[in-house]
């Protein structure tokens, strides 16, 4: 009989939460067994690095140009298609539309999936403002979540202000301090936006990326680590209260195989990894319900010069290897002012580096409600182009969210006109669901096992011993701000829990 491998953790998903499972639980033990399986293969030579710092000019310049947009959906190395191939083993690493992946998300058309190691991490822009208020999901400890939310912070490497102001993107601050400075605390008054970067003194600033999270996943230096890229978890293997490992099969020419694990931790997204467990038989009644990503409110002005006593000769530079020259946030402080807001701005030049004008690019991102109604439904008999539970998306705006929305569009149209001339019939836009990719909720965390959550708050599926989820999908607030800073607090606890859960069974 042919011997099945055993790994101590089985981590599904390679992208950011999958790094920082496997850098914690590293960390508690040298010598814990890691096996990490990813479908996607590598974009460039290194898994897990982002595009930012590639050293490919084309793939460099792709990503560059279209993370410049300020709109998540384009933040992409490899062009995002609708158009659905013949075999998954002809899909190119990256981006790739849920649509072309074979879903029904005509709800959510710009819903997108990472279909490559290092997942949504290696395409992200490293935004981490962190969350407030109602975001907060603290359980009844907001001590704990303090502590978590600062070790998420240390994991991405956050740098308060690492992209300006510089003098014109002050006299932007200076228009938002004005206009929103009084409407909350001295910590989310307008500044600029936080971002997990390394500053250096010249050139690009690299990105926080899986493979910079945890080192192993590019040099393969770690002798109790294996990465398995190109490598689908069919389904997970389930016999009573646990888990016991997971059915794999391989992308490139389909060879199935089964892998036993003490643990198993999803991470994979807020779309694959309640798909994984609905194809596991794993079918809490929460499990794909509570779908929810903000509103996505863009919009772009050019600043009159001579309104704020400027020249085109005061006009930054975008520094070498950046896309833009400040990147500022807009902290959402209640009722008072809902809107998270990303503002980045840049510099037009012409053909000898001459500037021509600035532009102050503004999104405002408005939270929607958490409702049961808004979800993904499986198919017990149609598959995507992976051969897994095909995916509908159920996905609507409340008469709530839609208030807020159009509060939201008369708000940019009045914050681009401080700053010049606007026409909101074409320079400003409502984007449609999924643009963000910020999609949470799916698998969402719960105090108790009353049939709205899917996981405790430590990321353990209800009525599994071993089995652990992180990720955004585990979020289970309505989040106004970018999602990675809080969804990473879910792989901090899920993190500590599998680290003692195999400390108490060694």
């Amino acid at each position: 009989m042919p011997h099945t491998p055993r790994t101590d953790v089985l981590i599904v998903g390679s992208g950011i939460m999958g790094s920082a499972m496997a850098r914690l639980l590293r960390e508690t033990d040298p010598s814990l067994r890691l096996t990490m399986v990813d479908g996607g293969t590598p974009i460039g030579g290194t898994p897990g690095l982002h595009l930012h710092d590639l050293d490919d000019p084309t793939l460099w310049a792709r990503y560059n140009e279209q993370v410049a947009t300020g709109i998540q959906g384009m933040y992409t190395g490899a062009e995002a298609t609708r158009e659905i191939p013949d075999r998954l083993a002809d899909l190119p690493p990256g981006m790739v539309h849920a649509l072309a992946f074979g879903e029904g998300s005509e709800a959510m058309p710009q819903a997108a999936l990472a279909w490559n190691t290092g997942g949504m991490g290696v395409h992200w822009t490293a935004a981490t403002p962190w969350p407030a208020g109602d975001e907060v999901f603290d359980f009844g400890d907001p001590e704990s979540w303090a502590a978590d939310l600062a070790t998420a912070g240390g994991l991405l490497a956050v740098t308060p202000s690492p992209i300006g102001p510089t003098g014109t993107g002050r006299v932007v601050l200076d228009v938002l301090r004005r206009r929103y400075g009084a409407t909350g605390p001295y910590d989310r008054r307008p500044q600029p936006m936080p971002m997990a970067v390394t500053p250096t003194s010249s050139g690009p600033m690299p990105r926080t990326a899986p493979a910079t999270i945890f080192p192993a996943l590019a040099t393969a230096t770690d002798p109790f680590f294996t990465l398995l890229t190109g490598t689908l978890v069919t389904s997970l293997v389930v016999m009573s209260d646990r888990v016991t490992g997971a059915r794999l099969r391989r992308v490139a020419d389909g060879r199935e195989s089964e892998l036993c694990a003490d643990t198993v931790v999803v991470c994979a997204d807020a779309l694959r990894t309640p798909q994984l467990l609905y194809a596991s038989g794993i079918r809490p009644s929460a499990l794909g319900r509570h779908l929810n990503e903000h509103a996505f409110v863009t919009a772009r002005v050019l600043l009159d010069l001579d309104r704020f006593g400027l020249t085109l000769d005061d006009l930054p530079r975008t520094r070498p290897g950046e896309f833009c020259t400040d990147s500022l946030w807009l902290p959402h402080n209640g009722t008072d002012q809902p809107f998270h807001g990303q503002i980045m701005n840049r510099t037009y030049v012409d053909e000898d580096d001459r500037p021509l004008a600035h532009s102050v690019g503004m999104s405002l991102y408005v939270p929607v409600e958490s409702r049961p109604e808004n979800r993904l439904v499986f198919s017990p008999t149609e598959t995507d182009l992976a051969g897994m539970p095909r995916i509908g998306v159920e996905f609507g705006y409340s008469d709530t969210d839609r208030r807020l929305i159009n509060r939201a569009l008369d708000e940019v149209r009045a914050l681009a006109e401080e700053f010049g001339s606007f026409d909101p019939a074409t320079e400003r836009a409502l984007l449609p669901p999924g643009s963000s990719l910020h999609l949470t909720g799916t698998v969402r965390a719960g105090a108790g096992d009353d049939g709205t959550s899917v996981c405790d708050p430590d990321g353990r599926v209800w009525g599994l011993d071993n089995l652990y989820l992180a990720g955004n999908g585990v979020i289970p607030t309505p989040m106004a701000a970018n999602v990675t800073l809080t969804g990473m607090v879910t792989a901090v606890r899920a993190a500590r829990a599998v680290a003692a859960r195999q400390l108490a069974a060694h």
